[in-house]
């Protein structure tokens, strides 16, 4: 089933955007630990490790199972208390590069505004019950282990703290086809870091490392490559006789910088907007960052399975 053929369904269409999902998780993965009651979910995308509708679709009805369970997670037959939630990748070197522009490129050649505005609440709706902590006191984590562009450094910045490996590159290459990012930068951005380097990052279209973005304020934890995620699960392993006051901190930040998801709404409809007044100039930069994305996705992929085979060999050897 395409990603185009996902947001045209009826169960999409229909006037609740929150549907399960049509099978099993195949493009995430999630993994319960007991003694930190800890859910880590990683994405695993199939192709270009975007927000196709597909994964988007998983991520949406993984956030709400949790929220609807109150912050209950179902493992080895029984429901468990989660206290913190970490997202990361399985895709090596990169987290996510953010919206699926292969269909937005046939949403707006078709003008199909409702594929559009939907495609962007799934969005803000996952986006914002994880902001929310599930709405059951829940601390979230970013791990970055790898690149996060557009939407995918959007999904980070929803999160209590981003943990992010040295070397990583982020950005919001949006305005490079006269888009901007509608799922929620400019809302957290605001909050963290002010309205002059939000701005800056949006309409720059720079490709930032993680150090620099650590020094503005964005990434919260820097850490060597390849450490990130012992760094987090020390970080949890150190908080858990303080899990009830870090949870108290980061509600009072809540309520006191509260984010309505009335302006997310309102910023999607203006994205929404913006993606369909694109000229063909506009939509052929887009289709050569598609090219350009497949092209170092199948690089990737050459290069590993060459040294799978090469260590094939060496254990044959």
């Amino acid at each position: 089933m395409s990603a185009y053929s996902v947001l045209r369904n009826s169960t999409l269409a229909s006037t609740s955007i929150y549907s399960p999902p049509r099978r099993q998780y195949q493009q995430i993965v999630q993994d319960y630990n007991p003694s930190l009651k800890a859910l880590w979910t990683y994405m695993n995308p199939t192709g270009v490790p975007c927000f196709n509708s597909d994964m988007l679709e998983e991520l949406h009805h993984s956030v709400h199972q949790l929220e609807q369970h109150k912050g209950m997670h179902f493992h080895e037959n029984q429901w468990q208390p989660v206290d913190y939630c970490v997202i990361g990748s399985r895709h090596p070197k990169v987290f996510n590069l953010g919206g699926d522009l292969a269909l937005f490129v046939e949403l707006i050649r078709t003008r199909n505004r409702e594929g559009l505005m939907q495609y962007g609440k799934l969005c803000i709706e996952g986006l914002y019950t994880r902001i929310c902590g599930y709405n059951a006191s829940v601390i979230t984590i970013t791990m970055l282990q790898g690149d996060a562009f557009g939407g995918g450094l959007e999904f980070a910045l929803s999160s209590n703290i981003i943990v992010a490996e040295k070397g990583c590159r982020l950005g919001f290459p949006e305005i490079l086809f006269n888009l901007f990012p509608g799922m929620g930068a400019y809302t957290l951005l605001y909050r963290k870091v002010g309205m002059k380097i939000t701005e800056e990052l949006i309409t720059s279209g720079n490709t930032y490392t993680a150090e620099d973005l650590a020094k503005m304020g964005v990434v919260d934890i820097l850490v060597p490559q390849g450490e990130a995620e012992k760094y987090v699960f020390e970080l949890m392993q150190k908080q858990k006789k303080h899990v009830n006051s870090s949870k108290s901190v980061y509600e009072c930040r809540r309520h006191t910088d509260p984010i309505r998801y009335e302006e997310f709404e309102k910023i999607i409809t203006t994205w929404v907007d913006a993606a369909l007044r694109l000229n063909d100039q506009n939509l052929h930069i887009m289709r050569r960052l598609i090219h350009s994305q497949r092209h170092q996705q199948e690089q990737k992929l050459a290069a590993l399975r060459s040294r799978e085979i090469e260590s094939q060999i060496l254990v044959a050897a």
